[in-house]
C-alpha cells in the first residue's frame, strides 16, 4: 500500500525525518489550507512567506523525484484542513499510513493523533536538543534557568568550546552588548528579495483573501527558497554579526534591524538548520572576522534560547498558553493593532510590525510585552497578538516567550522576575523618548511617561508575590521612602491612564 508523508508548512527541510522516512512509491501531501492560514489573523506578510516557500519546496522535491501532492488554497476540493486534506489524498492513491514529522503545536499533535487513519509522527531531529534530552536536564531541577541549559548545549554541540571550557574563558558575554546605537548611514541591512512569479502569484492570492489582516503585505522582499535563506545567512555573517553583540539591544527609530540577522523566519520554517547557521558563526569567530561576545550571544540565541523554548512548550504540555499567574484580565487595546498612540515607543514598535512582520527581542520584550504587563493585558490575548503579527511565530517558540519570558504568567518557570522596567530602560537603549509626546523624565502629572506610572502601579499591585524575591525587594525600599502623596498621585494617575486606554482613548 501507498503511504503518505506529511510535509507542513515550517518543515521546508530535506532533512525533516518524514522525508528521509520515505520510500519509492510514497505520496508527499502539502497543503495550503484556511485552518492554519487563518486560526488566528496572521500577518499577510507570513502567509505569504510560508505559501510561497511552501510552493518552492514542492517543486524542489519534484524535481528530485518524490511523487507530490499539492493543494492551493483556492484549488477545487480543499477541505481547507490538514487532516481533511490527509484522508482526501488516503482515498486518492489507496493510502493506509501516513509519516509524519511532529508538528511544533500541540493542536496539531493531537490532530494526527486522533485522525481516523495509522499516523506515525517521528521526532523532530532538525532540533538539537530532543524531548528526552530536556526532560533529563529538567529532572529534579528546582529551577528552570535557561543558562544552565545553555551550557549543557555548548558542552554538547562543541561550539565556541577550547577543550570542556568556553572560548574566552567565560561562557556569556552579555555584559559587553548592552550598547545604545547610534544612526550609521553605512550600517548594512539584510538583503532584500524582489518577488519572483511564484511569490507574486502568491501575494496576488493573499491580498484578496487575506487582505483585511492586520499588516502590510507590500513590499514584500523575504527570501522564499533554501538559495534565498542562505544568501541572506553568508550576507549576515560577512557584514553583520561583527557588531551584533554590541547592539543587540538597541533600537532606533530609522533603523528598525541594526545589526540583527533576521534569520528567524528562515530557521523557523526549515529552509535553514540551526546547526548550519551556528556552525557559521564559529566558524567566522575562528577564522578571526567576528568578535567572540558576538558570535557567542548570537549562537545563544538559537541553541540557548531557541532550544530551551521549545523545550518548555513541550515539558510544560498543552494547558501552558491559558496560564495566568498575575490573573491579568484588560483586553488588549486597540493601539496594539495600529490604533493612535502618544507613546513614541510603542508607535515605533508596532509600526515597525505592521510593515516588516518583525520586531527584534528587545522591542518584543522591553517595549510591547513590557507595557503589556505594566497594564495588566491578559496573557492569553497578548500570546495571541505575537502569534499573528510575526513572520517567525510558531506556537513552541512564540508561547514560552510571551507567556513565560514576556508576561510572566507562567509564575516563574522561565523567568526568575517580571522583565518589567520603567522609561528610563527604554531611554537609554533608544532614541524614542527623544520625539515622544510624553516626558520620560516626568514621574507623575500631564506629561508622565506611561511606562513611569505603571511600573510602580504593578510593582505595588503585585507587593504580595514579589516582595520576597531578592531580586526585587529592593525596590520596594523605595517605594516606602517616598512621599505619601506622590505614591497616592502615581497610583491614582497610573489608573486614570489605564481607563482612558481600555476606552480607546488616544494615549
Amino acid at each position: 500500500m501507498t503511504r503518505l508523508i506529511l510535509v507542513l508548512g515550517d518543515q521546508l527541510s530535506r532533512d525533516v525525518a518524514c522525508l528521509r522516512a520515505a520510500q519509492d512509491g510514497d505520496v508527499v501531501v502539502m497543503a495550503e489550507v484556511m485552518d492554519e492560514a487563518g486560526y488566528v489573523r496572521h500577518h499577510p506578510k507570513k502567509i505569504a512567506f510560508l505559501f510561497a516557500a511552501m510552493r518552492k519546496f514542492a517543486a524542489e522535491l519534484q524535481d528530485a523525484g518524490f511523487r507530490v501532492a499539492y493543494t492551493r488554497l483556492d484549488d477545487a476540493g480543499n477541505s481547507q484542513k490538514i487532516g481533511g486534506e490527509l484522508l482526501r489524498r488516503a482515498a486518492q492513491f489507496e493510502a493506509d499510513e501516513v509519516i509524519a514529522t511532529e508538528p511544533g503545536e500541540w493542536r496539531l499533535i493531537d490532530m494526527l493523533t486522533y485522525l481516523p487513519i495509522k499516523v506515525r509522527q517521528l521526532p523532530d531531529d532538525r532540533f538539537l536538543a530532543s524531548h528526552a534530552d530536556f526532560e533529563a536536564w529538567a529532572k529534579d531541577r528546582k529551577e528552570l534557568r535557561m543558562e544552565w541549559f545553555y551550557r549543557e548545549m555548548r558542552r554538547k554541540t562543541g561550539l565556541l568550546m577550547d577543550g570542556d571550557q568556553p572560548a574566552g574563558g567565560q561562557w556569556n558575554y552579555d555584559h559587553d552588548n548592552r550598547k545604545p546605537a547610534q544612526a550609521d548611514m553605512l550600517r548594512q541591512q539584510p538583503p532584500s528579495f524582489d518577488p519572483d512569479a511564484v511569490t507574486q502569484e502568491v501575494l496576488d492570492l493573499v491580498e484578496a483573501r487575506f487582505g483585511d489582516n492586520f499588516g502590510d503585505l507590500r513590499p514584500f522582499g523575504y527570501a522564499t527558497d533554501r538559495d534565498g535563506a542562505l544568501k541572506a545567512l553568508h550576507h549576515f555573517i560577512r557584514h553583520s554579526l561583527d557588531m551584533f553583540g554590541p547592539y543587540q539591544d538597541a533600537m532606533l527609530q530609522d533603523d528598525p534591524l541594526l545589526h540583527h540577522s533576521v534569520l528567524s523566519p528562515y530557521l523557523n520554517a526549515g529552509l535553514l538548520l540551526p546547526r548550519e547557521v551556528c556552525e557559521a558563526a564559529a566558524s567566522a569567530y575562528a577564522d578571526g572576522k567576528v568578535r567572540l561576545n558576538s558570535a557567542e550571544g548570537f549562537i545563544r540565541q538559537i541553541i540557548g534560547w531557541r532550544e530551551y523554548m521549545r523545550g518548555i512548550y513541550f515539558l510544560e504540555g498543552p494547558d501552558y498558553t491559558s496560564r495566568n499567574a498575575l490573573n491579568h484580565q484588560r483586553k488588549l487595546p486597540w493601539l496594539y493593532w495600529g490604533g493612535a498612540t502618544k507613546m513614541a515607543c510603542m508607535a515605533a514598535a508596532i509600526g515597525q510590525t505592521r510593515r516588516l512582520a518583525y520586531a527584534h527581542h528587545i522591542q518584543r520584550l522591553m517595549v510591547t510585552g513590557n507595557f503589556a504587563l505594566l497594564a495588566g493585558i491578559d496573557p492569553a490575548e497578548v500570546h495571541e497578538w505575537y502569534l499573528s503579527v510575526y513572520i517567525d511565530a510558531y506556537e513552541w517558540v512564540e508561547a514560552p516567550n510571551t507567556i513565560g519570558m514576556s508576561q510572566f504568567a507562567d509564575g516563574g518557570i522561565v523567568g526568575s522576575k517580571p522583565y518589567v522596567s520603567s522609561g528610563n530602560y527604554i531611554n537609554k537603549m533608544s532614541d524614542y523618548c527623544r520625539g515622544c509626546d510624553y516626558s520620560v523624565s516626568a514621574r507623575t502629572g500631564e506629561k508622565a511617561c506611561p511606562f513611569n506610572l505603571l511600573y510602580w502601579d504593578f510593582m505595588i499591585r503585585h507587593r504580595d508575590r514579589l516582595e520576597a524575591n531578592p531580586r526585587i525587594s529592593r525596590i520596594y525600599g523605595n517605594w516606602d521612602r517616598m512621599d505619601e502623596d506622590k505614591r497616592r498621585t502615581i497610583r491614582a494617575e497610573a489608573a486614570d491612564f489605564l481607563r482612558r486606554m481600555s476606552e480607546g482613548e488616544r494615549v
